[in-house]
């Protein structure tokens, strides 16, 4: 096995693998990357049992410069691999396996040689069929994991509850997390010819790696689904990913239907002023803040107190509120996280008591997004 490529090109396709392959797994040959050289590119794998990312350096492109003068497969170390790549001193790279592996990389006066193993070790990804594609947005979709998986729960108690829950019917995907103190929910419309139907859960995890990949991508991805995988498909890019197994709890139930007290606010205006109160909140060990509604008065009062540092307590004015007289009490960092997802957008938080839920919406879309944040109990 033997190539000439570009080094920048090679390197790109390097950091995209590279991101599913961790030093801590079970499987020793998962600390390696695998390269599969053909005559007409060289494809590059990247996984740790529970996400695998695959990528092609195509000789057809001109900008990979790339030159196969024979054919193979082997498994390299990926961080020695990596670091060796990234420090050569030329703008192309060589790279020749000999006997029992012996792999030789050189560019310019530089030579290394490492060890490699047989890639027939290596475990096989999983099949997915790719005849039923839903195609999606890459920054639709990359806002939906942005806007979703903060309410994952990180205690692997409930398993269930580590992933977002996505469905499609009716050409509308749905998709919700929460980690039973806290609810994000958001739902965006497929174009009328997409009449698929799934229902999965997805490790937040492994979203969070995707979103990282989708930054800045404008074109469409695929998204295909077997039995305990979803494979997207991003140009040269494949991302493998496990399903969580199990059925996740009917959330619909939990969003109220009516309200008692509202009030609107700039998402940001909120957002700092929360982030002011929680400066004193988090050095108590309860870390609560309350708000005081008074939509008469049309004034809405934070305070926080810590026994050990002092107390906090700051008046705003919303853009309006209607209802009955209110004081909650919250998490503030459930809060920040709810409100960052909305960006500089005017939202709608609705009260029905103080021991029960609250939502946040958009105003211009009510529909379509809704944060779920449960009180907390301070008497």
């Amino acid at each position: 096995m033997k190539f000439v490529t570009n080094r920048n090109a090679f390197i790109k396709a390097l950091n995209t693998v590279s991101r599913a392959i961790s030093s801590k797994t079970t499987i020793p040959i998962l600390t390696g990357l695998k390269m599969d050289v053909s005559e007409s590119d060289i494809l590059l794998t990247g996984s740790n049992a529970d996400v695998s990312i695959q990528t092609s350096v195509k000789a057809s492109n001109p900008d990979n410069e790339l030159t196969i003068k024979s054919t193979g497969s082997i498994v390299l170390p990926a961080r020695f691999f990596s670091e060796i790549v990234k420090k050569l001193p030329d703008k192309t790279m060589s790279l020749e396996v000999g006997n029992n592996f012996q792999t030789t990389i050189k560019s310019g006066n530089s030579e290394f040689t490492i060890n490699g193993l047989d890639a027939n070790g290596y475990p096989h990804l999983p099949e997915v069929d790719t005849e039923n594609t839903v195609d999606l947005a890459a920054d639709i979709f990359r806002q939906v994991i942005g806007q979703t998986v903060i309410a994952v729960s990180k205690q692997e108690s409930r398993p269930i509850l580590t992933g977002v829950h996505f469905t499609l019917a009716n050409n509308k995907l749905l998709a919700v997390a929460t980690d039973s103190h806290r609810l994000s929910q958001r739902r965006v419309s497929l174009p009328a010819d997409d009449d698929g139907k799934f229902d999965v859960v997805i490790p937040g995890d492994s979203l969070k790696e995707l979103s990282h990949m989708l930054d800045g991508i404008d074109q469409n991805i695929q998204m295909n689904l077997s039995e305990n995988q979803v494979l997207f498909t991003l140009g040269d890019t494949r991302f493998y990913s496990r399903l969580l197994e199990g059925n996740y709890p009917d959330t619909s139930r939990l969003i109220p239907k009516s309200s008692n007290t509202k009030m609107e606010f700039a998402a940001g205006d909120l957002l700092s002023a929360i982030e002011r109160a929680s400066l004193l909140s988090h050095e108590s060990r309860n870390n609560v803040i309350k708000l005081t509604i008074k939509p008469n008065d049309q004034v809405v009062t934070i305070s926080g107190n810590s026994p050990d540092v002092g107390t906090v307590e700051e008046d705003l004015k919303p853009k309006s509120s209607e209802g009955e007289d209110l004081e909650i009490s919250f998490n503030p960092d459930y809060m920040k996280e709810a409100l960052r997802v909305f960006g500089q957008t005017d939202i709608e938080i609705s009260f029905t008591s103080a021991l029960r839920p609250f939502t946040l919406v958009p105003t211009e879309n009510k529909e379509d997004f809704i944060q779920l944040i449960t009180p907390v109990r301070t008497f």
